[in-house]
């Protein structure tokens, strides 16, 4: 498996004509390598491809980064860099952009001086888009691990109880059920503050009569899983019914809609399209969805102007939502995979109007 990603890099580096890649994103890092440790680099060359960490994993890296030689860099990586460039006769260096920060550019312009250092946003990232069986087992995995904490959660809730202890009770679950831990700060949002389209679990106290929105997933084998629903504890009013069977019919029709082919901004406009017919399209303000993986948030995007193809392979979030500022707000998300004939759900949780 890592042997198919690393040739599919240097294909992209054949492209765009670089002799060599640093990659310093930790995702990255281990989408190519399968190292699970939070310290190192790759550098990779049409000849070479090589791990460089530090002596805490010298027995760990080569058992994971099957295919790689492992490096202990012994002091600052830029200069051990410098030095397998210079065996190989290579004076320009591709970078990460979106990774590396100001401090760290510097350091390594410092330590490989001359050295050309060209800008390649996104390389490896093009690579991850599209999901291999592999991840996609696993990100069934993470999905139905988040779909039983739903379930669970829903013996949980209970007026008297705060935001927060109900995100702890999530998180809590899918650490005890195999999860790292959960993919993002978890969202439990109550009452008026379910109108918050982030809103992270406050002290809040639970009440009679009011939406409870969840959002959460759970981080399993390095790949993510993200859900949303949202519920009503106690007796819900014609208002309550009325935004969620919108946002509902608005999320299944981009789900039973979605195809490859379309653009971000067509699977975006199955959601909006439906909510701006009922006359709320000021409270729908954020995208349709988000690319999904080993990060929470990746591209592709279901968005406006979002130009996009979706592909065979991609998997994105659909989840729109309607939110009233004083009253509160509703979203409902799956994780869906773009197939050739459509989509596949990879969360399954109940869409139903349910009441507590």
């Amino acid at each position: 498996m890592q042997d198919r990603r690393l040739e599919k890099l240097r294909q992209l580096m054949r492209q765009k004509g670089l002799p060599a890649v640093l990659i310093t994103s930790s995702y990255n890092r281990r989408y190519l390598t399968g190292f699970t440790g939070s310290a190192g680099v790759v550098l990779v060359t049409e000849e070479r491809a090589v791990l460089l960490t530090d002596f805490r994993y010298m027995v760990q890296a080569p058992q994971e980064a099957v295919g790689y030689e492992v490096t202990d860099h012994q002091g600052k990586i830029g200069r051990t860099v410098l030095e397998i460039l210079k065996k190989q006769g290579i004076a320009a260096l591709g970078f990460e952009e979106n990774d590396l920060t100001y401090a760290g550019y510097s350091s390594y312009t410092d330590d490989l001086q001359g050295v050309e250092f060209i800008p390649t946003g996104g390389i490896v990232e093009q690579l991850r888009v599209f999901k291999d069986d592999t991840e996609l087992a696993i990100m069934q995995e993470a999905a139905d691990l988040a779909d039983r904490t739903f379930s669970y959660i829903l013996t949980r809730i209970r007026t008297g109880v705060s935001e927060k202890q109900i995100a702890l009770e999530i998180e809590m679950f899918i650490r005890e059920n195999g999860g790292t831990s959960s993919s993002f700060d978890t969202i439990v949002a109550s009452g008026e503050r379910s109108a918050l389209p982030h809103g992270v679990a406050s002290e809040r106290i639970l009440q009679q009569d009011e939406f409870v929105k969840l959002d959460f997933g759970a981080l399993y084998k390095g790949y993510c899983s993200d859900i949303t629903r949202t519920v009503v504890l106690g007796k819900p009013s014609e208002k309550h019914k009325e935004i969620y069977g919108i946002v509902l019919e608005a999320q299944l029709n981009c789900v039973g809609n979605l195809r490859a082919g379309m653009t971000g901004s067509e699977g975006d406009a199955l959601c909006r399209d439906v909510i701006a017919r009922h006359g709320y399209a000021d409270n729908f303000g954020h995208s349709t969805g988000h690319g999904l993986g080993m990060e929470v948030h990746e591209n592709p995007r279901l968005a406006k102007g979002y130009p996009v193809i979706l592909e065979p392979g991609m998997v994105v979030t659909v989840e729109p939502g309607i939110y009233i500022p004083g009253f509160g707000g509703v979203r409902i998300e799956d994780d869906v995979i773009i197939e050739p004939d459509g989509i596949r759900l990879l969360t399954h949780s109940s869409k139903e109007f349910i009441t507590i």
